[in-house]
């Protein structure tokens, strides 16, 4: 499979053109991925635009390529979502990083009351930064068409909200009802939030909140899982469920 790379400048590439990656990008192409002119690449636009190229100039700062085809790919519908509780040490980054592989649509981060990494002041700003560039790393290795977008992190309350025009979905270990069965229900066009509590679990007053907004509390299988490892694994459920794998 040929190698991937993200350029903000593909999405107005015509075939026969002539794209130039600069910068951290080209860097990483020419003197970590060691790609040599005549080498076959795609590039993204991490907005659905897709290129296939062929290398014709390698350099550290410059890699020109050749674009031979383009296609856009539509992002899918409904649009599977991560609410991943803010956690200590980077078993929060860990799900968004498996998550983006995976083939999450949207990351949100949840300043959960029970969640031991706090984010405020200038770590707002720090973390989602942060996660935005696992987000692209993660894309790129898996040869995603889109970047899932990181939204600002949100209170209980705020993603309470979201269920008047989502279908929020929290993870909970003592949930009658399992992720399976809810998503065999069937689907509409609605965005779908999986929600994933920090460590200690979510909170009862938060899942009484949750619930009496609209929120349906489900569980994978008969087990505890971590933080960083519910959320992926509910992602591939989802995506099952989907019709997308």
């Amino acid at each position: 499979m040929a190698l991937h790379f993200v350029a903000d400048e593909a999405t107005d590439a015509a075939v026969g053109g002539l794209l130039v990656l600069t910068g951290a990008e080209a860097h990483h192409a020419a003197v970590v991925r060691r790609v040599r002119s005549g080498e076959p690449v795609t590039i993204g636009d991490g907005r659905g635009v897709w290129l296939d190229g062929v290398c014709e100039d390698v350099t550290p700062k410059e890699v020109a390529v050749r674009v031979t085809a383009r296609r856009v790919e539509s992002q899918p519908t409904p649009r599977l979502a991560l609410v991943q509780a803010l956690a200590k040490g980077d078993r929060d980054e860990l799900a968004v990083q498996a998550a983006t592989e995976l083939g999450v649509d949207q990351i949100v981060p949840w300043q959960a009351g029970r969640s031991v990494s706090r984010w405020s002041g200038p770590k707002v700003e720090k973390g989602v930064t942060r996660w935005e560039a696992i987000t692209r790393e993660a894309a790129k290795q898996a040869h995603r068409a889109w970047i899932p977008d990181v939204s600002a992190p949100v209170t209980t309350q705020q993603l309470a909200a979201r269920a008047a025009s989502a279908s929020v979905l929290v993870l909970e270990p003592t949930a009658e009802a399992t992720l399976t069965a809810q998503l065999g229900r069937g689907a509409d066009d609605r965005d779908i939030l999986l929600v994933v509590g920090p460590e200690g679990g979510i909170a009862p007053d938060e899942l009484d909140t949750l619930v009496a907004a609209g929120a349906v509390l489900v569980r994978l299988g008969h087990t505890v899982l971590r933080t960083s490892t519910a959320g992926p694994a509910a992602l591939a459920v989802a995506s099952a469920a989907l019709g997308r794998w």
